[in-house]
């Protein structure tokens, strides 16, 4: 069936096509007695505004597009849950794609979502390049979560990485451990401040660092767990996660090699995701406060599409360290 219209309202409520759209927008100027009747020939219709024809309609926006990297990873569906408390409370819709970590995927998602010409966009893990970005930026506004960068026009929101992967350090080295491998993000920006923060605090320590490579999946820390078991004898005591998700993969991993942890072998994670926190995972980990980040992020998106202006904003928040069930000293 066609899609009623905002002309078959209407003829249904016996009021001009103008007076329909002045009741779909707020509009003070409508009678009571018109605007119920607009709105009960509406409901019985099944008539819902166009958000994208409005927008063109009105050249006023009421959307704002979020491109998520992984779907899979739940950290990015508690950013989101942020964002959208206040673009609700502010009067503003989502829409969502994603890149599924793929980069030309990722570039194909952005056009999409600027297709709709939304008031602004947040882009969360994303790797689309730069040029990208700064296009993008050019046209509306633009914020990126959970990805350091410095472009022209683009505000950020992002932990401190390089803190939260010291806290994790500090609390294996206080416990006693010494033999302490990280299992890194891979090549994204974020994965290098965390890959440093570590760095320096094994040295801080007096201790030498160890660096698998991985990424921010499940997978990747299964193939990251592997790798360390084929090392045989020179096992470490602890490891630290790329994030939540590879902790729960490389988990499994010594799970299946008959290792016990944290007896045999501590695990941190990192983002304190509700998956970390079930009761038959307890993950030790870094906290980023995920819905915070996405308010931040949505509260500058909208002050941007309203018409603030001003350099570009570095939102920094700050890690804390949630100590659960998947560390402990070291078995000597």
């Amino acid at each position: 069936m066609a899609r009623p219209t905002m002309e078959d309202v209407a003829a249904k409520a016996g009021v001009s096509r103008a007076l329909v759209s002045l009741v779909m927008r707020g509009s003070s100027k409508v009678s009571e007695h018109r605007r119920q009747a607009v709105l009960d020939a509406a409901a019985g219709l099944g008539y819902a505004p166009h958000a994208m024809a409005r927008s063109l309609a009105s050249r006023t926006s009421t959307l704002l597009g979020v491109l998520v990297s992984d779907l899979h990873n739940q950290f990015f569906a508690e950013i989101v849950d942020g964002i959208d408390e206040v673009a609700r409370t502010e009067g503003f819709e989502l829409i969502l794609n994603t890149g599924g970590l793929d980069v030309e995927r990722e570039r194909d998602a952005v056009a999409r979502l600027l297709s709709f010409r939304p008031a602004g966009l947040a882009l969360l893990g994303a790797a689309v390049p730069t040029d990208v970005l700064a296009a993008a930026a050019r046209q509306l506004p633009v914020v990126v979560v959970a990805r350091p960068a410095r472009i022209a026009g683009v505000d950020t929101v992002n932990d401190d990485g390089g803190l939260g992967a010291r806290l994790a350090v500090d609390h294996l080295a206080g416990l006693g451990h010494s033999r302490i491998t990280h299992f890194d993000g891979g090549r994204t920006s974020e994965a290098r401040i965390r890959r440093e923060g570590y760095a320096a605090a094994m040295r801080a320590h007096g201790l030498r660092p160890d660096v698998i490579r991985s990424e921010y999946t499940d997978a990747g820390g299964e193939k990251a767990a592997t790798r360390l078991l084929e090392r045989g004898a020179s096992l470490p005591t602890a490891v630290v996660a790329a994030n939540d998700v590879n902790a729960v993969g490389a988990l499994s991993v010594f799970a299946d090699a008959g290792l016990t942890v944290p007896d045999d072998i501590s695990v941190v994670g990192y983002d304190n995701t509700a998956l970390s926190g079930l009761r038959h995972v307890a993950l030790t980990t870094v906290d980023q406060p995920r819905a915070e980040m996405g308010r931040l992020a949505a509260h500058t998106l909208v002050h941007r599409a309203r018409g603030g202006r001003g350099r570009a904003q570095r939102r920094l928040v700050t890690p804390s360290l949630v100590v659960r069930s998947t560390t402990a000293v070291p078995r000597r």
